[in-house]
């Protein structure tokens, strides 16, 4: 099987030949160019190269064109925080009074420079992988976007005001659809939608249901293309069926939780993306590697609906090449179907 019919198959809830792998590289590339961080991002060229070269070493059965989270908001108006060993972050809040939000409006992705270089590089993965191996864009969800906004305790405040809320979520979803499928329209395959305030490690479910549910189910209907939604190593057993309503394919779910407490409330639902600890994964040995790889596809793999990967949607720069490529050998020993 190519790595795309894999996926499909794992997702239509039917065993493939193995366990989908998706290893969510993104600053092991500039580790490969031997660039830093920032020069690394600068460049929709240095991405290619390093998904390429990150694939060719690693294996798995996914691109993955993600630059970082804040570049929606640099995209915005906003500025980016560099540093050497961790991913780049946002600056400063962009909304400094949310009695302002009516009257903003956020620039088209088509029209943006730093969005440009993730269509470029996505255009070129897709040149060079063609129907073989999904690319999986990415977008934050306009319910988690105002922590980036806003701040943190700014927004929780915000919930609390149905006006500003609403006339923030109609200008970020608006934002969100048209950046997900530009995305698509560039050769993307599915778009991952990160919304870690869903989860109720951050806010409870009765909120999250008056908030970012109708939010999300606004939004996925209006992508055009498979969605997975991640919560960013946020719990997500309590409103698993909540976000399988929201139309979406495919959960990301937190090492925090029973994987196969989650399988059994996700047969035949969505399917489950994790939960390999990445923190955790940055001290393993190669013998610890093939133990948690193994655990993971014994508890989720049984009659497919599992792609293992890890937990938070990107694997830290400092779990080392050692670690990575006993992830990858340990897939391919322990995930052949029918399951040992």
């Amino acid at each position: 099987m190519t790595s795309l019919e894999r996926v499909l198959t794992t997702l239509s809830h039917r065993e493939p030949d193995r366990v989908p792998l998706f290893l969510l590289l993104t600053m092991h590339g500039a580790r490969e160019l031997g660039c830093s961080i920032k020069d690394y991002f600068s460049r929709a060229e240095s991405v290619v190269e390093g998904q390429l070269r990150l694939h060719a070493r690693y294996g798995g059965d996914c691109l993955y064109p993600f630059f970082y989270a804040a570049i929606e908001t640099e995209a915005m108006g906003g500025q980016v925080l560099y540093r050497d060993d961790g991913p780049p972050n946002a600056g400063a809040p962009i909304i400094l009074d949310v009695q302002t939000i009516p009257q903003l409006s956020w620039p088209s992705p088509s029209r943006s420079p730093v969005l440009a270089r993730v269509l470029q590089a996505i255009r070129s993965l897709k040149a060079h992988a063609g129907n073989d191996v999904p690319i999986i864009g990415v977008v934050m969800s306009p319910f988690s976007l105002p922590v980036m906004q806003l701040g943190l305790e700014r927004y929780f405040h915000l919930l609390e005001q149905p006006e500003l809320f609403g006339a923030l979520m109609a200008i970020n979803e608006e934002f969100c659809v048209e950046w997900a499928n530009a995305q698509l329209e560039a050769g993307a395959t599915a778009i991952c939608y990160f919304d870690p305030v869903a989860s109720p490690t951050v806010v409870p479910r009765d909120v999250y249901l008056r908030t970012g549910h109708p939010v999300a189910r606004r939004t996925l209907a209006r992508i055009k293309g498979p969605t997975a939604t991640h919560l960013a190593s946020g719990r997500a057993l309590p409103i698993l069926g909540d976000l399988a309503a929201t139309g979406t394919g495919v959960v990301g779910v937190s090492a925090l939780e029973d994987l196969g407490q989650l399988k059994a409330a996700a047969r035949g639902k969505v399917t489950l993306l994790g939960n390999l600890n990445g923190i955790e994964m940055r001290r393993w040995t190669a013998q610890e590697a093939e133990e948690n790889v193994r655990r993971a596809i014994a508890q989720a793999g049984p009659g497919g609906g599992f792609i293992l990967c890890d937990n938070h949607g990107e694997i830290p720069l400092q779990v080392p090449e050692e670690t990575l490529l006993a992830v990858s050998a340990a897939a391919q020993r322990w995930g052949r179907y029918p399951l040992g």
